[in-house]
């Protein structure tokens, strides 16, 4: 296995408004997973947690994980072109070799990984456009020092870390009597062998000599020079050579584009990217991280195979209920126990699915199937996502195995499961300080049948008081929750795990009537308390389901 297989990162997530086992699920099965295969699992969440939920974690000190707002493909998932960049320093020669040698036509030019700029072999070629300016290498503030490794030469005299700025480039294959009209103070001048040409420049107070092809600098020119503070550089290459190589040795801060760049960040979402890339004619584009660091070069070509984000989906199989983006995510595997939804997937995937109450069952059997005790924390989860769930194991949907399952677990984990379930129930239904759009949307699902889109709520309690003050919260704003879900209708239940019944509160269309029919109730009904109805999986939306089909 690759580093790189290694430590890519596999989601674990449940469904959207996420409950208990929903949560605690994804937390057991990730540590499951990394035990078994080493690779990097990391439970995440769709939602906020519940009330409910946040006791468990906190109760055994396990961290919440993080959100996961979507699986859309981003730039992070796409092979990014790393290329070292150049300082805003280098010469034109430099950048030129560096684009050679890595088969590029693009190239950074960075101060501290900070982009800068780039320089495009565009850019180069309109440097040698530029050739007949005589000026560029001053207006450029060229280094000696970079004029010198340019031209392969050396420094005779001078300071090589001291700038041209001033004057042009003139070459001196006249007599003196003829430089002395087109030689100016500062110039440089390129001149050969001959003693009188390189006085002659001195005199005219250039402020730097290149010497073609070697040759030797007399220690009469070498000391004027040096008491004047003109630059003599020695390069092997003739007079014509020279010429061409020395605009070469221009910074390629004048030339680089560093205006208007068109540059993305790591976490830029691909459909975007694609967008802007369209509106461009720009072959490489600039990616930069959260650091504002410059990464990489992006191209077209480099979009066309994105890797999928890969996740692991628990608690849910429905494409309403999955995090947004999933069809653009590559599903590893579906560990559930509800009903088989409408979820699509690009390949074969290890689908578990139980008739279970509840999710950490499955899990739990899957621990045991690998021969691994689950630490106290992970049991706790599990066994809280258990009672959760079966409602203490009074719902329909719990089954034998999972109340088995639930006080194994609670052993493992040293509580007693009477108490903590009162505890945990009590704090979930403790809902003064929420709204009540986050009182009906902490524990939602959505679902689709023909051309319909409904959602139900629920809310767990031991206690009838509780319960009334929670109706009386809601039921006032409950049209303004179904305009807020862009439903065509909403249900919410209120379930009283003592009394093992449900006040189910109705509001769009012919929710009211659908549930009448639906449960053969009297039409004058008032109050609609559906007795025995507790779990929304098993009674109540097999229930809608048949009577809105028909």
């Amino acid at each position: 296995m690759s580093d790189n297989q290694k430590d890519r990162k596999v989601y674990v997530v449940g469904h959207k408004n996420p409950d208990t086992d929903s949560i605690c699920s994804a937390i057991a099965y990730a540590e499951l997973k990394k035990q078994i295969t080493g690779k990097n699992y990391v439970a995440k969440r769709a939602g906020e947690v519940s009330e409910e939920t946040r006791y468990v974690l906190d109760y055994f000190h396990v961290e919440e994980p993080a959100l996961l707002q979507n699986v859309f493909q981003q730039l992070k998932d796409v092979d990014i072109r790393k290329i070292d960049g150049v300082s805003s320093q280098a010469s034109i020669k430099e950048a030129w070799a560096m684009m050679r040698e890595n088969s590029i036509r693009t190239l950074p030019v960075l101060n501290e990984q900070k982009l800068e700029g780039i320089i495009t072999i565009g850019d180069i070629a309109n440097s040698y456009m530029e050739l007949y300016d005589s000026y560029l290498l001053s207006d450029a503030r060229t280094q000696y020092r970079s004029i010198m490794n340019t031209l392969d030469g050396k420094i005779v005299t001078g300071n090589e870390h001291a700038y041209f700025v001033k004057g042009k480039v003139v070459i001196a294959a006249s007599s003196p009597d003829m430089m002395e009209n087109f030689i100016d103070e500062d110039d440089l001048v390129i001149v050969g062998n001959r003693y009188e040409s390189q006085l002659c420049a001195i005199e005219m107070d250039a402020s730097c000599l290149v010497i073609c092809q070697g040759a030797e600098v007399s220690k009469t020119i070498r000391k004027l020079a040096s008491e004047r503070d003109v630059v003599i550089i020695s390069t092997p290459h003739d007079t014509f050579t020279t010429a061409r190589l020395i605009n070469q040795s221009i910074p390629v801060k004048y030339f680089m584009t560093k205006e208007h760049l068109s540059t993305f960040h790591m976490n830029d979402y691909l459909e975007e990217v694609r967008d802007v890339m369209s509106k461009k004619r720009y072959r490489d584009f600039p990616v930069i991280d959260k650091k504002g660091r410059f990464t990489g070069f992006i191209s077209r070509r480099r979009l066309l195979k994105p890797r999928r984000k890969q996740v692991v989906l628990v608690d849910h199989n429905e494409k309403t209920q999955a995090v947004d983006g999933i069809e653009e995510a590559e599903i590893l595997e579906i560990i559930d126990h509800h009903r088989i939804g409408n979820l699509e997937t690009m390949g074969p995937v290890y689908f578990r699915n139980q008739p279970l109450g509840c999710t950490a069952t499955i899990i739990y059997q899957m621990y045991q199937e690998n021969q691994i005790t689950p630490s106290r924390e992970t049991a706790g989860l599990l066994c809280a996502a258990i009672i959760s769930d079966t409602l203490l194991f009074q719902s329909p949907t719990c089954t034998p195995m999972d109340e088995a399952t639930a006080r194994t677990l609670a052993q493992i984990a040293g509580i007693n499961i009477d108490e903590f379930a009162k505890e945990m129930f009590k704090a979930g239904s403790n809902l003064a300080n929420k709204s009540v759009s986050e009182i009906c949307f902490q524990d939602f699902k959505e679902f689709h049948v023909n051309e319909l889109t409904f959602g139900v709520g629920q809310i767990n309690s031991m206690s009838s008081e509780e319960l009334q003050e929670i109706r009386e919260k809601v039921c006032p704003e409950l049209p303004d929750v179904l305009k807020e879900s862009g439903l065509d209708m909403v249900f919410f239940m209120l379930t009283n795990i003592v009394d093992q019944s449900t006040e189910l509160l109705c509001c769009g269309g012919s929710a009211r009537q659908t549930v009448i029919d639906a449960f053969e109730l009297p039409e004058d009904t008032d109050q609609i308390v559906l007795n025995g109805v507790v779990s929304r999986k098993k009674q109540l939306i097999p229930t809608l389901v048949s009577e809105l089909q028909q």
